[in-house]
């Protein structure tokens, strides 16, 4: 008998290429080791093309919809008050992140009672040093300005919070609901990302990070995040620091 839930929490802007597939593989999860049940969150964000009418082919998911659009942050945070699961996930529409990584990401979180774990893309050797991960991280469709960037953060993660991680930028973050809906979320846009990680830490919650499956896009496939949202990166980060 099913006893406890994992939320889906997944913001999407003008997904109609990928939001099917996505769906159809975090469906097909089966999360029956752990005596889950699954609910499926998609916030369109006022999309232009099919996404939300997509989303509605699928009866078992439910479909928040943002008008005007007000960012992927705005999206993740309506995603997180509407969820009632025992464990919240967040993942991306497109199809560079894997649903069954759910699977190592819940292993993980239940096998040591931590609070939060991030799937990591560069996280390919995680019996090594973070020198050897650091150098063999990058992924051979990734760009070198997406590599760098990211890796970049990882630093300013460790100067502003004191904590290093391998990813933090990752789109497939997993958090305990009573940690994730703690939060008083703030910021709207990508940079979400790094208001929930420095606030996490500053609890003093562990941010457990695990190898998962990575399947770079290019700007012409629809990736959306650019230079621009590197610097509200830091800035974000140096201003969460204290939680």
């Amino acid at each position: 008998m099913v006893t406890n839930k994992l939320s889906v929490i997944i913001p999407a802007f003008n997904e109609e290429q990928f939001i099917g597939a996505l769906l159809e593989k975090a469906l097909a999860v089966d999360l029956s080791q752990f005596n889950l049940g699954k609910e499926i969150i998609v916030i369109d964000d006022c999309s232009k093309d099919r996404t939300a009418e997509i989303v509605r082919q699928f009866p078992e998911v439910i479909l928040l919809s943002q008008s005007p659009n007000q960012g992927k942050g705005a999206a993740v945070r309506a995603g997180i008050a509407r969820a009632t699961g025992d464990y919240l996930i967040i993942q991306d529409a497109d199809l560079e992140y894997d649903p069954n990584d759910y699977v190592p990401m819940l292993a993980a979180m239940l096998s040591n009672g931590t609070g939060a774990v991030y799937g990591s893309r560069y996280l390919k050797h995680p019996t090594r040093g973070k020198l050897v991960n650091l150098l063999t991280g990058k992924h051979a469709r990734q760009s070198w300005p997406a590599y760098l960037g990211g890796q970049s953060l990882s630093f300013a993660s460790l100067i502003c919070t004191g904590n290093y991680l391998t990813d933090t930028v990752t789109a497939l973050k997993l958090f305990r609901r009573e940690i994730i809906k703690s939060l008083e979320l703030r910021t709207s846009g990508f940079e979400l990302d790094h208001e929930i990680s420095a606030k996490v830490l500053a609890q003093g919650c562990q941010i457990k990070e695990v190898p998962i499956s990575y399947f770079p896009r290019s700007k012409e496939e629809g990736k959306k995040i650019g230079a621009r949202d590197w610097f509200v990166a830091l800035k974000t980060f140096y201003r969460f620091r204290n939680g």
